[in-house]
């Protein structure tokens, strides 16, 4: 997103979690896709408001981007690997008197001392210290069809460099990748580097709900439609299917498309779609006859 998301959602930065969650309802329906098809504005848009509610929306997160401990897409701010840190000239991340914590929160502090008093340690330590560079953490927002069919994705650090994180298929909320040799440089320019530790996070989706592997969805249908049966198409995390809607459909009644919802391991779960039978707008001559005919008859009582 990398912009203020406090004002992507339109609010100040001392509104309420109340506020926020409005703010975001609002835009939502406003830029939703489904409401916008083609508009690749609109659903650019739609994208940093889910972002900015994703972080603005969980009170740890907000709490942590308004201390400045990150940015607006989430990514812990730290130094970088190489110029540019407190230590002055060669870009050492350690001042005049000693280690600094300025840029310095995502680094493992324990790893990158560990081996430096009393001996022992790992490949790579020579007289007790260890060569090998910190590991570095960030966290990348996915979207919820690329944590079940995979994709290809690029993140971009504090200090400007970016890398091409690989979505496995399947992959879960929290779930970290590690890419080695991209965390910081070791002591010494032939040193072993760190790793790059990404923590990916699922975004929230605006049409389905998880539970457990399985996904949920509101199926908006027309009268037609419930009464006499058909097909209507259904989105789901792989395009639109169509989807049997049969006869004397009520409101509430959940159908099944089996095989089309999330991951949990290795198991693959359902897409379970709610109908919801939606009247036409206005008054429609033909309809309001019929109500009014079973109404005097009195054909019919819920």
């Amino acid at each position: 997103m990398a912009g203020d998301p406090y004002k992507e959602l339109g609010v100040s930065r001392g509104a309420s979690a109340d506020e926020i969650k409005k703010a975001f309802r609002k835009l939502a329906k406003e830029l939703h896709p489904d409401k916008n098809p083609g508009n690749r504005e609109a659903d650019e848009r739609f994208k940093r408001v889910t972002a900015a509610f994703d972080l603005l929306g969980d009170a740890e997160k907000r709490a942590k981007f308004d201390r400045g401990e990150i940015d607006a897409d989430g990514r812990e701010q730290f130094r970088g690997f190489g110029g540019g840190g407190r230590g002055g000239p060669g870009g050492s991340p350690f001042g005049q008197g000693g280690a600094q914590r300025g840029g310095f929160e995502n680094i493992d502090l324990d790893e990158l001392f560990g081996g430096m008093f009393g001996g022992g340690g790992r490949p790579g330590q020579r007289g007790g210290f260890s060569a090998r560079g910190a590991d570095v953490k960030a966290t990348l927002e996915i979207s919820l069809e690329d944590s079940i069919a995979g994709a290809t994705r690029r993140i971009q650090f504090s200090d400007g460099r970016t890398l091409d994180v690989t979505i496995p298929k399947g992959a879960a909320d929290g779930q970290v990748i590690r890419l080695r040799g991209q965390g910081a440089p070791g002591a010494s320019g032939r040193s072993e580097a760190g790793d790059a530790l990404i923590t990916l996070k699922i975004a929230p989706h605006p049409v389905f709900q998880r539970d457990g592997a399985d996904l949920t969805m509101d199926l908006p249908v027309s009268l037609p439609d419930a009464v006499l049966g058909g097909k209507v198409p259904v989105r789901t995390p792989e395009g639109a299917v169509n989807m049997t809607i049969p006869p004397g459909s009520n409101s509430g009644k959940v159908l099944r498309l089996k095989g089309r919802g999330a991951f949990v391991g290795a198991r693959r779960g359902d897409l379970l779609a709610k109908l919801m039978i939606l009247l036409p707008d206005g008054e429609h001559e033909g309809l309001t006859r019929l109500a009014r005919q079973m109404r005097e008859k009195g054909a019919y009582r819920p």
